[in-house]
């Protein structure tokens, strides 16, 4: 980004959530313009051919529901960057954060000269997770690497080895999380062999399996027990409401049958909340809305309101089953990081987003559900505050259609509309705008899709 493309950008507004960027679709150009095209030629020329992108365009600049490219293009945010920027990007609270805390100090590495915001941000983890029980937390960066080391902690405190995770899961792109993951494309495919006593039991599926969820947990705690042995597990994980596998919401009961059975066997139950934590279903965690208390759970994507941070956090006496120096990492719980969390964490109980995610919910769930009435390929409405989706599918038979929803995608984000898709088959469009997102740009970015939904 040039100084010419900042230059028109003006300061931040505490009621959008970021840059006063006028809050309206807009297109000057086709997608993309052509600096947004001189710009993704370089990122062909220099960057790894694997590291694909969704929307053709070049961004400078975002905040309350836009993001605005090289080309002066404003386009409506239906993805948060993949859940990230809930409380808005470049949020006021958040920006003067970090430029405090850089102006400060920018690493020492907390294992070598440890300071406060770390040990702010997990007493406030320690707070907020689900639980009245005694807790304690360690910060890394990513989602994938808290995972790996909440898997580490349950093998450790447990002194067992196998580990439970569910159809249409995605857990990270690491070695040991692509294992845990259940989708070969992109993310597993032609990068084995995975990590060793990984394995996958069913996942409660309600549009697909038409199980209750004492029928559906059944089936699951089946094939831990004939196929594994309690004796022999570690951890059970699982997305409390599945991300990259289709936004599935279990059946009521499925998850807390779970939970009792990983008690009475003495299992860690992990809850990976990456995706569905700090806010984003109405409730502050998943796990409060399905009322589980989970032993451990991941967090990380909304955490810090778009840098990179990721925790553990759990249960005292699990979490400090590992030896001193056994957790951590060079940048884990990064100062700057840190303050960008405690700023987020500020809006999340202080603003009113919790409120405002059900509200974004209501619009969403009401607008797809008034499309399903009318058009039968959309096969399932469902989630959670602003975490819903659509499932789309062929009226007769059910079969999902994965082309339809790449074609309905693509038509949206021509016209200005960037969405996400997902799911096991590629047939989900997932919807995660940021809580700053005015209702006028809700609607219209659904009337968008709505209108390419039309078209095919």
């Amino acid at each position: 980004m040039t100084l010419a493309d900042t230059a028109a950008i003006p300061p931040g507004d505490t009621l959008t959530g970021g840059p006063s960027l006028p809050q309206e679709r807009r297109l000057v150009t086709a997608l993309p313009g052509p600096r947004s095209q001189e710009l993704l030629d370089r990122k062909a020329a220099a960057v790894a051919a694997g590291v694909g992108h969704t929307v053709p365009i070049h961004a400078v600049a975002a905040g309350g529901g836009v993001v605005v490219d090289a080309d002066g293009n404003s386009l409506i945010d239906l993805g948060s960057g993949i859940a990230v920027t809930t409380v808005g990007n470049a949020h006021p609270r958040v920006a003067a954060a970090i430029a405090a805390q850089a102006a400060q100090l920018t690493h020492t590495c907390f294992m070598v000269s440890p300071y406060d915001s770390y040990v702010e941000v997990a007493e406030a983890l320690n707070r907020l997770t689900p639980g009245d029980h005694e807790k304690k937390s360690a910060l890394f960066n990513s989602g994938a690497e808290a995972v790996e080391n909440a898997i580490k902690i349950a093998r450790k405190h447990t002194g067992r080895q196998a580990v439970v995770a569910f159809d249409h899961a995605y857990h990270g792109r690491t070695n040991l999380t692509m294992g845990l993951t259940a989708k070969a494309m992109p993310y597993k495919s032609g990068f084995g062999p995975f990590a060793s006593e990984i394995y996958r039991a069913p996942m409660s599926y309600p549009f697909r399996d038409g199980l209750s969820g004492a029928e559906a947990a059944a089936k699951a705690i089946s094939v831990m027990e004939k196929q594994i042995g309690a004796d022999n597990l570690a951890a059970v994980i699982i997305e409390p409401i599945q991300g990259e596998g289709g936004f599935i919401v279990p059946a009521d009961g499925f998850l807390p049958a779970l939970v009792d059975w990983c008690r009475e066997h003495g299992v860690v139950f992990i809850a990976d909340e990456v995706q569905s934590g700090f806010a984003r279903t109405g409730a502050m965690f998943a796990s409060e809305l399905f009322g589980i208390v989970p032993d451990l759970v991941t967090t990380a994507k909304g955490i810090a309101g778009g840098m990179p941070l990721a925790a553990v956090t759990g249960r005292a006496e699990i979490m400090d089953a590992s030896h001193t120096g056994g957790l951590g990492g060079t940048y884990g719980g990064n100062p700057v990081a840190c303050a960008a969390a405690l700023a987020a964490i500020e809006s999340f109980e202080n603003d009113g987003l919790l409120e405002r995610a059900r509200e974004v919910g209501g619009i969403l769930r009401a607008r797809l559900e008034s499309l399903q009435k009318d058009d039968p390929r959309i096969g399932d409405v469902r989630g959670h505050g602003a975490m819903m989706a659509a499932e789309f599918v062929d009226p007769e038979t059910k079969a999902p259609d994965a082309a339809l929803t790449a074609a309905v995608a693509k038509a949206a984000i021509a016209e200005g509309v960037i969405v996400l898709t997902c799911g096991t088959y590629g047939n989900v469009i997932r919807f995660l705008p940021p809580l700053s997102i005015p209702d006028h740009l809700l609607n219209e970015g659904l009337d968008v899709i709505a209108a390419a939904l039309a078209a095919h």
